[in-house]
């Protein structure tokens, strides 16, 4: 039994509503209590965590969001354990909306606890913390066995740009068995710097073949973002992709890369019936500077598409001689 917090916190009413026996009211009486912002009643808030009905306690978790406390952060924690899952996942949301750093040591011992959930919580929350700490559980998870704690130690990793985790993250990419984790790591392999780059370049070429489309996509991105100049002939293949979610991270990445022997097949995307990949391969011209782009662009001024046209005026006007 959690005991009540202190009753004169609160005006009359608003105690008799927390405790009234009806669970929606109790629900209702938790918003309001949140809507007050009273620092003061926030012992309130974290003992509705203990109600006896998992809607007053979903809506607590929900509602904590926000509050930067080590109290708060503890409770939270504690509501990872619940025995409803709607009270978890509001738990974990609200701690992956956490953004002051110095509360990282709370949340450090869930990041190695036995129970997945908590643990994929725990990194998430840490992952927003940006806390350098959390860098050594999350390079200790890369070998968990379930899937949601391995993506989000990948996503600490990268948001932490922790170069010496670029091998096995590069080995994920192509041995992992879930796309969701193959797909993060290819998008953390991005935090390479330029001298490394080379050296997580057969990964991210390994993975625009990957068998997921979305996987596909996270790798033309990331070799637009590391500027992989000798991967320009695999994105070129790209663009023949069966998804134009991952055409359009092509054309984007050989613009990224300025590379004039795109334009023949950059050419052919200004002409795919979904506007948004016209829209890429407009830009992506312009950005190559060749002067056999004129023609394409000029072509693409009668698009039937008013953002594609403007694009490729804007495009033109990046060329040599505007």
């Amino acid at each position: 039994m959690n005991p009540l917090p202190d009753p004169t916190l609160l005006d009359a009413a608003l105690h008799a509503r927390l405790t009234d026996a009806d669970a929606g009211r109790r629900r209702l009486a938790v918003i309001d209590l949140a809507d007050a912002q009273d620092q003061d009643q926030l012992p309130w808030l974290t003992h509705a965590l203990h109600d006896p009905d998992a809607s007053v306690r979903a809506e607590a978790a929900t509602r904590l969001a926000g509050w930067e406390t080590e109290a708060v952060v503890a409770a939270l924690a504690a509501a990872l354990h619940d025995g409803d899952a709607a009270v978890q996942h509001a738990a974990a949301q609200s701690l992956s909306e956490l953004k002051d750093r110095r509360l990282a040591p709370a949340l450090l011992p869930l990041a190695s606890h036995g129970d997945a959930f908590v643990q994929a919580a725990a990194l998430r929350a840490l992952r927003e913390l940006r806390a350098p700490e959390a860098a050594a559980p999350a390079e200790l998870a890369l070998a968990h066995a379930q899937a949601a704690v391995r993506r989000e130690a990948v996503a600490v990793l990268g948001w932490l740009k922790q170069a010496s985790a670029l091998p096995r993250l590069a080995t994920l990419v192509t041995t992992d068995s879930e796309p969701e984790v193959r797909r993060a790591a290819t998008g953390a392999l991005g935090l390479a710097t330029a001298a490394q780059a080379d050296a997580v370049l057969p990964a991210l070429l390994a993975a625009l073949g990957d068998a997921a489309w979305a996987v596909r996509e996270e790798a033309a991105a990331t070799l637009g973002k590391l500027r992989l100049a000798d991967a320009a002939p695999a994105l070129v293949a790209a663009l023949d992709d069966g998804y134009w979610q991952v055409r359009l991270r092509a054309a984007r990445a050989l613009g990224q890369l300025r590379w004039a022997p795109a334009v023949p097949a950059l050419g052919l995307a200004l002409q795919h019936t979904i506007s948004n990949l016209r829209k890429e391969a407009a830009i992506a011209l312009g950005e190559t500077g060749a002067p056999e782009a004129r023609p394409l662009l000029l072509a693409a001024q009668d698009d039937a598409d008013p953002e594609v046209r403007k694009l490729a005026r804007l495009a033109l006007a990046r060329l040599p001689g505007g």
